[in-house]
């Protein structure tokens, strides 16, 4: 097994192991997350990835530690947007919380292993067709003028193609049956609302790989540091919800932010066969549009007439 081979396995064996540890130990059984046990594991996934960081860092070089650090953040950013729609999920299903950190873990293990295909198949599509770039950049510019236009987000789970195949493929329960995906009755399997919030969850996901995934193509074309750094921001998406939930207000300006960054990768991308933007340079780029959308939020809340 040479060298590129052991990194993905010992990485995919330490994710496993992460995510084995996590539902077997610390969430066993159904219960409310606390804001303080929330932020403590979102502590846990950052320092965890910064460590990573600095062993990608020194094992290859300053480059691809930088790309890890920039994907990582746009990774991270993008999935506070991601957050806000399940909390919508949520809401709308009227999931109890005791169960939504369990509907949550099976919906971002689905996430990963289709995080993994996109990213593969991406890196492979630009080596193979250069050209491609200039498609996922021109993409990239229209999404973040998307983003910037569009109103308020809304849920409308019945009008889910899957979940229509779901409801047609099998009965589903009126009402939650505990923490359980599934339930027998008069002999047969019933899905339960449960399971519809996963598939819900797995879709948005995949809406919003749509956009993240060719965000970081356009930093590195890497796949192990493009994947690693998904995964990173992904694994902490859980305690990052429970953390984040009910404190939208305080991120009303971050879809500008993301706008702006969403464009400035995608004409990076589209301008690479002629100029090349050092990662230092996006990275400062991005960091620092960021940070004035965070800013902005708190400098300027709405009004106290105005529904968030």
């Amino acid at each position: 097994m040479n060298e590129t081979a052991l990194l993905w396995t010992f990485f995919n064996l330490f994710v496993l192991a992460m995510l084995a540890l996590d539902l077997g130990v610390f969430h066993k059984k159904s219960h409310e997350v606390s804001v303080r046990e929330a932020l403590s594991w979102t502590c846990v996934w950052i320092i965890l990835a910064m460590f990573f960081n600095l062993f990608i860092y020194y094992y290859f070089d300053k480059e691809k530690g930088l790309e890890f650090f920039t994907g990582y953040l746009i990774e991270k950013s993008l999935s506070v947007d991601n957050i806000f729609v399940i909390i919508l999920i949520f809401s709308y299903f009227k999931v109890p919380a005791a169960y939504q950190h369990k509907v949550l873990f099976w919906g971002i293990l689905g996430a990963l292993v289709m995080r993994v295909i996109f990213i593969l198949t991406g890196v492979e599509l630009i080596h193979r067709f250069h050209w491609l770039i200039y498609i996922f950049g021109g993409f990239l510019v229209y999404t973040g003028f998307r983003m910037l236009t569009s109103g308020d987000i809304k849920i409308d789970p019945e009008r889910n193609p899957l979940v229509k195949l779901a409801r047609k493929i099998m009965p589903i329960t009126s009402s939650f049956e505990g923490d359980k995906f599934f339930v027998k009755k008069q002999g047969k399997t019933w899905a339960t609302p449960l399971f519809l919030v996963v598939i819900l969850i797995e879709t948005t996901d995949l809406i919003f790989a749509v956009d993240s995934i060719p965000a970081i193509l356009a930093i590195s074309d890497d796949s192990f540091i493009v994947y690693t750094s998904n995964v990173f921001a992904i694994l902490g998406l859980r305690s990052l919800y429970f953390a984040l939930a009910g404190i939208e207000k305080y991120f009303r300006y971050l879809k500008y932010g993301l706008s702006a960054i969403l464009v400035f990768v995608g004409v990076k991308m589209c301008m690479a066969d002629f100029f090349k933007i050092p990662i230092e340079v996006s990275l400062i780029v991005i960091g620092f549009t960021l940070m004035i959308a965070m800013a902005s939020s708190r400098l300027f809340p709405p009004s106290p007439d105005v529904k968030t």
